[in-house]
């Protein structure tokens, strides 16, 4: 994660790996297993399949599960990581997550034939992270309650917004890269990677740090004090991505990288015709934002207080996703002054037939169903895959739609629930291929 804004990011510093032989093996048996895995043709149908959606000729919907509650997804072992190196725990955790979900609950997912080494970048981050009271109801879980403590009240507050600065530990680089490939070249290749999609949403980070309540209240009682702050947050995000740049940490994104609050982001159209494979520049690249604060907010508002700062950073990318939970069905000809916008998120909260009616083929539609069904006392698979038909029937044959199963926050301890809902909606995104 690039930030966070509940606390600082840092990521660990590294002058050797030395393992343990146990932890050697158990890193190795589980790349065999993803070399194993990837290395079924399925992959190579699914990515084609995904690309012609965010082309814009789609064969069928797409079908993504993400924001898994791994806390609950433990019936048999599988995910009990076996090595204590942090570094080491951290790349088990990922493979055996991924190597879970191909078990279980495929849908459209697709594993690469080869292992990525990330370039160790560190930012310093906005310099303002939130201060708030938790509720809990489930001690293992990262899902919690916030009331927040209001620390942006008057305009010197927002000099506690800084200008991130980014640097590249290289040393880190080279002794993660060494250390991969000591383990692991004769099983998968490594390919080292610098920052792909990023998370672009001042306003998630600004009423963390405003408060709900007294944010949008701001928008009437004291606007122009809204408008520095979210300007302030577009030229931090802005003087970040620069460094980026100028540093050259960006790596290609239209692959097996997750865009906005969707799916992958393969597509033909990335990157552009004159791209220079040594220097990944945002043209190339997608880019995102939302302001899912705004749900009850105006077009007006929306445009004026959100929509209008986000366009200098929106036109930077190749191509743009817009949105996650927020319904935008209001809002349609509001995003369609973002030239470069291919997909749109369809939140459950939306009106699913004026969204689809007025989006037509014109874009990707994001349709996020709800998972609380999956939080009820008792499953019912036939109502989860009766949500599903009644949008797929509206968009049949006018629409390209990746369904995209997110923020669950808990299945009930009962695991099973999404390995049948990813069985039922891919076999549902069949029948209307």
């Amino acid at each position: 994660m690039l930030h966070d804004p509940g606390s600082p990011v840092s990521h660990p510093r590294y002058t050797e790996i030395t393992l343990r032989p146990d932890e050697q093996e158990a890193l190795r048996r589980l790349a065999a297993e993803l070399a194993a895995a990837a290395r079924d043709p399925v992959h190579r149908e699914k990515a084609a399949l995904w690309r012609d959606l965010n082309d814009l000729r789609s064969q069928r919907p797409m079908v993504w599960i993400t924001e898994v509650p791994w806390h609950e997804m433990e019936p048999g072992g599988e995910l009990v990581p076996r090595t204590r190196h942090p570094w080491a725990r951290d790349l088990e955790t990922q493979m055996r997550r991924t190597l879970y979900q191909w078990r279980h609950m495929p849908a459209d997912m697709v594993l690469d034939d080869y292992l990525e080494c990330p370039l160790a970048i560190q930012s310093t981050d906005f310099g303002i992270v939130e201060d708030v009271d938790i509720a809990r109801t489930d001690s293992a879980s990262d899902i919690v309650s916030r009331r927040f403590r209001v620390q942006i009240r008057e305009r010197e507050d927002l000099d506690k917004i800084r200008m991130p600065v980014v640097t590249h530990d290289r040393r880190t680089t080279e002794v993660v890269r060494h250390a991969m490939e000591r383990l692991f070249a004769d099983i998968l290749p490594v390919r080292q990677c610098g920052q792909t999609h990023i998370w672009y949403a001042p306003w998630d980070y600004l009423v963390r740090w405003w408060g709900v309540q007294e944010a949008l209240v701001d928008l009437v009682e004291r606007p122009e004090l809204v408008h520095a702050a979210v300007q302030r947050m577009a030229d931090a995000w802005n003087t970040e991505l620069d460094q980026f740049v100028e540093h050259n940490l960006l790596s290609p994104d239209a692959r097996n990288v997750r865009i906005g609050s969707g799916g992958y982001g393969y597509t033909s159209a990335l990157p552009g015709p004159h791209a220079d494979p040594a220097r990944v520049t945002p043209a190339d690249m997608w880019g995102c934002s939302n302001a899912q604060i705004f749900a009850a907010v105006s077009p007006e508002m929306h445009w004026e207080f959100a929509l209008r700062h986000d366009l200098p950073w929106l036109a930077r990318w190749g191509l743009t996703y817009y949105g996650c939970c927020e319904p935008l069905d209001r809002k349609i000809e509001l995003l369609r002054r973002i030239p470069n916008l291919r997909k749109v998120s369809m939140s459950s909260w939306s009106d699913f037939r004026s969204f689809i009616r007025q989006v037509g083929a014109d874009y990707v539609i994001s349709y996020k169903p709800s998972p609380a069904i999956f939080a009820e006392e008792t499953w019912s698979p036939e109502r989860a895959q009766a949500d599903l038909v009644k949008v797929l029937e509206l968009a049949r044959g006018r629409c390209h739609v990746e369904i995209i199963m997110a923020d669950i926050s808990t299945v009930r301890y009962d695991p099973p629930r999404l390995w049948e809902w990813a069985r039922m909606a891919s076999q549902t995104a069949a029948r209307f291929a």
